[in-house]
């Protein structure tokens, strides 16, 4: 229970002071799993806590060290002694939430660079940036905590040129951005929500997306995305929200959207960034992947 001299502590803190050598990396690993709750509600790391709140946590599982796996298929774009690219297929989770956990883009990095194991958040290996389970793409690590810390503030400072390639439904005519600030679901923890300007709720975040056509049918239109921010779930939300859900989304999409397509049908094309030693701009760029040229190719037999 949260006491008097903790009232107004953020959670993350909160576990921190009460777990003997507990760090807010672990913290942030736990209440991104899901293992800590507040009041019997899932707990999030900004939560501020009062006096009298009930926290039950549930650690054990986030205690060890990241399992390295050599032998996933993960292609390298860049590497040099300061940072790695890498193309994340399609349906393999970015980082790890948990030591045990396999399969991810944090447990390849692991096991061909043992030392990202200690870099940037638990479980992360590294990593300066997320993409969903379901977006392939470009992704980016930190080979040392310098490092990891000057490119973290590049996208805290929005910096960081971000574009991403989406086959959405609709015929999409004209160029647009959309600003809806974005939020957790109430109702359900994996999702968000756009927010209108009458209607936000508690911790609802900036969000700034840009779009324009490329390849364009009745049915479907191909899109370049760029994003000024990071919020969760950002492309998939704004493009739902105006009517053109990107194509293969099952959270986001009506079920003809879902089905429309084998995979989530949102890529990672290009990320540019200032080099954390150099101070040179560079930009590293993923091409399509082949599941998502075929699926375009399908998309495209079907509609004439």
């Amino acid at each position: 229970m949260v006491g008097e001299a903790e009232d107004g502590l953020r959670l993350d803190r909160f576990l921190v002071i009460r777990i003997p050598g507990w760090s807010r990396r672990h913290s942030h690993a736990a209440i991104a799993a899901g293992a800590v709750m507040v009041n019997r509600r899932r707990g999030r790391k900004g939560d501020m806590l009062r006096r009298g709140d009930v926290i039950d946590a549930r650690l054990s599982e986030f205690i060890g060290e990241l399992v390295g796996e050599s032998n996933l298929a993960l292609p390298i774009l860049y590497e040099d002694e300061a940072v790695v690219m890498v193309d994340k297929p399609a349906g393999m989770p970015a980082v790890a939430l948990r030591p045990g956990d396999r399969g991810t883009v944090a447990n390849a990095l692991v096991g061909r660079y043992p030392e990202l194991a200690g870099i940037g958040r638990p479980f992360e290996a590294g990593l300066v940036h997320r993409l969903d389970t379901p977006t392939s793409g470009v992704l980016g690590a930190a080979r040392t905590a310098d490092d990891w810390q000057r490119l973290r503030a590049q996208f805290s400072a929005r910096q960081v040129g971000k574009l991403y390639v989406a086959a959405v439904r609709g015929s999409v005519a004209q160029p647009g951005a959309i600003t809806t600030p974005i939020a957790h679901r109430p109702d359900d923890d994996r999702a968000m929500i756009a927010c209108s300007a009458g209607v936000r709720p508690g911790g609802a975040r900036r969000a700034i997306t840009r779009y324009r056509a490329l390849q364009r049918s009745h049915e479907s239109t191909l899109v370049a995305v760029t994003i000024a921010t990071g919020v969760r779930h950002q492309i998939r939300v704004h493009l739902a929200s105006i009517g053109h859900p990107v194509l293969g989304d099952t959270l986001y999409g009506d079920q003809a959207s879902a089905t429309a397509a084998p995979r989530l049908m949102l890529h990672a094309a290009r990320l540019a960034l200032t080099h954390p030693r150099t101070g040179n701009r560079f930009a590293v760029r993923s091409p399509l992947p082949d599941d998502f040229r075929a699926a375009l190719h399908q998309l495209a037999r079907s509609s004439r």
